[in-house]
């Protein structure tokens, strides 16, 4: 949508699945090579890896972020050899705060403990070779880190102008529970299509987008937008209510109820169950019977591992291969490991490490 058809992806963590989900990017129609980053020092050091693919202006975007393809048109289109996307945040403690002057930049700070302003970097970089000329000069941060950041500062320093945009609509990953904020802002744009199957007596409303092999079974009520993939079976009378996304080879039984939920692949919840606000990875099978809790008695925001996540209402983050037992509960806020164990009638809350059992 932003007119770039040739890409480079630099991996490193689990870089197996990213390679295994965009293969050579054919299937987006675009052109994409990989570079590896074997020990994660940074993002001038994963620019470093880069070096010689790439030539004369070229984009740079963080691999955690979320923009608008409109947005970095803008950057694009700046007209500078260097530009940087910004945004005014509430927290910019936890972000590179840039100063400008006029349409420059005159200083970006790698998260200050005091920031000077609300502007911050938003990882959106219209870059030229220059770049480069300063990367091997870029000094090791106080997290351990090469920041591309310090690298732009050095290029200020020189007497090199970095201009600025501001960008409209951006969202950061910094949490697990930020996926269902991206799936909230993403699931808006979905148009309606049915590759499945749909019995007698479903009802669907909204935009509601259907994958090919789904079967969506008698008594199911769908309230769009909502995304299912490919070859699940939704129902009999379930009730997948807006802002779900379902991956594929999914399950959602007989009596399940879903609400503004990530369903990842080859998940089983058959009957039931009810679960919202809520991240569930791949692979798990949820017990006849599994709530998941998504509030607190005092409607304040839920609060995980001492962060308050601003959301009145955040069910559990469950991560690959999790089981649970007939009846399990599961509370608000709730973080649970890999391949954990929740046997019938539990009760589980808190942060729950990988490879747990409880009973």
């Amino acid at each position: 949508e932003a007119g770039i058809d040739d890409f480079i992806f630099v991996v490193g963590y689990h870089d197996e699945t990213i390679r295994d989900y965009f293969r050579n990017g054919e299937r987006w129609d675009i052109n994409l090579e990989y570079v590896t980053q074997k020990t994660q020092l940074g993002t001038a050091d994963a620019l470093r890896k880069a070096e010689g693919l790439v030539e004369n202006k070229f984009l740079m975007l963080n691999g955690d972020t979320i923009v608008n393809a409109e947005d970095i048109k803008e950057v694009i289109n700046n007209g500078a050899n260097i530009a940087l996307g910004v945004i005014e945040v509430s927290n910019p403690w936890d972000y590179g705060v840039v100063e400008t002057e006029g349409g420059r930049i005159t200083e970006i700070h790698e998260k200050m403990g005091e920031p000077i302003s609300n502007l911050v970097n938003a990882g959106v970089y219209s870059l030229d070779e220059h770049i480069f000329e300063v990367l091997p000069k870029t000094d090791k941060s106080k997290r351990g880190e090469f920041e591309l950041t310090d690298s732009l500062q050095l290029l200020i320093e020189s007497g090199e102008a970095i201009f600025w945009e501001k960008i409209e609509h951006w969202i950061d990953l910094s949490y697990p529970w930020d996926l269902l904020t991206v799936n909230e802002f993403l699931i808006e744009k979905i148009s309606p299509i049915n590759r499945g199957e749909l019995e007698e007596n479903v009802i669907v409303e909204g935009n509601v987008s259907i994958g090919e092999g789904t079967v969506i079974k008698s008594g199911t009520y769908i309230e769009g937008p909502v995304f299912i993939g490919d070859n699940c079976v939704i129902g009999p009378n379930s009730y997948i209510r807006a802002n779900t996304s379902i991956g594929d080879n999914c399950h959602i039984g007989n009596a399940v109820e879903v609400k503004n939920s990530v369903i990842m692949d080859g998940t089983k919840i058959p009957h039931l169950s009810y679960l919202g606000d809520s991240v569930i990875g791949s692979r798990c099978n949820l017990g006849a019977g599994t709530k998941i809790a998504n509030l607190r008695f005092d409607d304040a925001p839920v609060i995980v591992k001492g962060v308050d996540t601003g959301r009145r209402k955040l069910g559990a983050i469950i991560s690959d291969g999790v089981k649970t037992g007939i009846n399990a509960c599961i509370d608000a806020g709730t973080i649970i490991g890999n391949n954990t164990l929740i046997g019938p009638g539990a009760f589980a809350s808190g942060n729950i490490e990988k490879n747990s059992r409880i009973y």
